[in-house]
C-alpha cells in the first residue's frame, strides 16, 4: 500500500495553509515588530487611554505596542527604555515622569539607533530634546488661558486666589504660565496667595487645599493643573463648608472631571483630546519609517468644559474621554 504520498500531500496543504494564514494575518498580528511606550502612570485612566489607543493603532500598521508604567519613578522610566532598546524594540514612545531625567533614557536610545517620540509631555534636557524625533501633545498653555479667561469670570476679577501645580511636569508649568499671563495681559487685580504642589492626586490636591485654607481663609477661587488635584481641593473646600462660596477650575475634562462639572463641583476642565495625541504619535512613527517630513513639534488646541458643555456630552455620559 502507498502511505507515503498521501503523507506528503497533507503536509504540502497544511503548510499552504498556514502561510495564506500568515500573510492575511500580517497587518493585525505585530509581525513587524514592538514598539515600546512608556508613561507617568498607568493608572490614570487619561494614560490608560492612551496606551489602548495607541495599541490599536500600531496594530493597524503591523506592530505590537507594549505600555509600560513609570510609576512616577523617573530611574525606572530610564530602565524600561533601556529595556526596550536591549530587547531591539523599533521605537520608543515617551511620556517623560520628569522631563529632566529622561533625557537619560532618550540620549541611550539615540545612540543605539532606536527613534524616540515624545508625548503629552515634553523633554527639557536640550540635548535629548534635539534627538527625538517629533513630539505632539496638548497646548497647555493655550490651555492655561483658558483656565485664566474662566478664572476673571467667576471671580469678577476681584479677592485672592491659589493653583494648585505640579513643578517637575513641563505641561503643567506651561498651563500655570498661560494662566498667569492671560491674567496679566488682562490687567487682573486678582492676588495669587498660595501656589503649591497637588501632585497630580486627589490625596495631595485634598492636603495642600486644607494648608491653604487655613492659612489664606478669604481665598475666592482655585486653580488646578488637572482633574485629580482639583477634585482633591473640591473635598477640602466641602470639608471646610464653602463650596458654595470657592469655585474650582481643573484641567483635562477627565470622566472624573467631566462629570464633577456636570455636577457643578468645578466650573471648568479645559479639555485635552487624548485620543488625537495618540493616533498622532504613531502616526508620526509610520511617517518617520517612510521617510516623510514631519514637524518636530504638533500641539493640539485645548477647549473650554463647562456646564453648558457636560449636558449633552455623550463622553460624559459614557465615561468617556
Amino acid at each position: 500500500m502507498m502511505i507515503q504520498p498521501k503523507k506528503t500531500i497533507n503536509i504540502a496543504i497544511i503548510c499552504i495553509m498556514a502561510f495564506f494564514y500568515n500573510s492575511c494575518s500580517s497587518s493585525t498580528s505585530g509581525s513587524k515588530g514592538k514598539i515600546g511606550m512608556t508613561c507617568m502612570d498607568l493608572t490614570n485612566p487619561y494614560f490608560k487611554l492612551i496606551a489602548t489607543v495607541m495599541q490599536e493603532e500600531a496594530l493597524k500598521y503591523g506592530y505590537d505596542l507594549v505600555a509600560l508604567s513609570g510609576d512616577q519613578d523617573a530611574a525606572k522610566q530610564n530602565n524600561q527604555m533601556a529595556d526596550f532598546v536591549a530587547q531591539g524594540y523599533q521605537a520608543i514612545f515617551l511620556n517623560p515622569v520628569d522631563s529632566k531625567s529622561a533625557g537619560e533614557g532618550v540620549k541611550r536610545a539615540y545612540a543605539a539607533g532606536v527613534p524616540v517620540f515624545s508625548f503629552d509631555v515634553q523633554v527639557t534636557d536640550e540635548e535629548a530634546k534635539s534627538l527625538i524625533i517629533s513630539h505632539i501633545g496638548s497646548d497647555n498653555y493655550q490651555g492655561g488661558r483658558l483656565a485664566g479667561e474662566s478664572m476673571l469670570q467667576i471671580t469678577q476679577e476681584v479677592g485672592e486666589i491659589a493653583i494648585l501645580t505640579l513643578p517637575q511636569i513641563t505641561s503643567c508649568i506651561l498651563r500655570v504660565d498661560g494662566f498667569k499671563d492671560y491674567l496679566k495681559e488682562k490687567n487682573s487685580k486678582l492676588e495669587i496667595v498660595a501656589e503649591l504642589s497637588g501632585e497630580g492626586t486627589r490625596n495631595q490636591g485634598y492636603a495642600v487645599t486644607t494648608d491653604i485654607l487655613q492659612a489664606h481663609p478669604d481665598i475666592v477661587a482655585i486653580f488646578a493643573v488637572n482633574d485629580p488635584s482639583a477634585l482633591g481641593a473640591y473635598s477640602a473646600v466641602v470639608k471646610a463648608g464653602k463650596e458654595n462660596q470657592i469655585p474650582i477650575i481643573g484641567f483635562d475634562a477627565s470622566p472624573a472631571g467631566k462629570q464633577a462639572v456636570y455636577e457643578k463641583k468645578l466650573y471648568d476642565s479645559p479639555q485635552q483630546f487624548p485620543r488625537k495625541m495618540a493616533v498622532g504619535t504613531v502616526k508620526s512613527f509610520i511617517k518617520y519609517l517612510e521617510g516623510e517630513d514631519m514637524p518636530s513639534n504638533t500641539f493640539i488646541d485645548c477647549a473650554h468644559y463647562r456646564y453648558e458643555d457636560s449636558i449633552e456630552d455623550n463622553s460624559r455620559k459614557n465615561e468617556q474621554w
